[in-house]
């Protein structure tokens, strides 16, 4: 398998298209003859990733690289940042509105399921600019 890369954009508060990114990229791995198991590893961290970008920022990208090896994810917006990665990285901590919440998301467990999933992990963000969360996931 010759390398694959994948781009897609997410909209700020767009939760009528929220998830789509995700599903069209575990259609990807399917056709590509990837593990079931793995599959729904990455699918868990690109619709977390795909959320907070949703819910947090002003919009963003996620772009996955695939080969025979493993799958790399990179989610990448502009926003407001987020000023204590370790403390977001909590399970339950979260920023999300009351508006939001109702909706059934913002329970905090984003970045800790990201950070779960994935075999390397790392995040990086500064206020008012970027929020960049990597993530991959070894095939073999």
């Amino acid at each position: 398998m010759s390398t694959v890369n994948l781009e897609y954009k997410v909209a700020k508060e767009d939760f009528s298209k929220a998830g789509e990114a995700s599903s069209a990229i575990k259609k990807t791995l399917k056709k590509l003859g990837v593990n079931s198991k793995i599959i729904r590893r990455v699918a868990i961290v690109t619709y977390e990733a795909e959320m907070n970008i949703v819910i947090h920022s002003f919009g963003g990208k996620i772009y996955v690289e695939i080969d025979t090896e493993k799958i790399k994810i990179i989610a990448r917006d502009t926003g407001p940042g987020i000023p204590d990665t370790e403390k977001a990285l909590e399970v339950g901590y979260s920023t999300a509105t009351h508006q939001v919440r109702e909706l059934g998301f913002g329970a905090g467990m984003g970045l800790p399921n990201i950070q779960r999933c994935s075999d390397e992990f790392s995040i990086e963000s500064i206020v008012e600019d970027y929020t960049q969360v990597e993530s991959t996931i070894y095939i073999q």
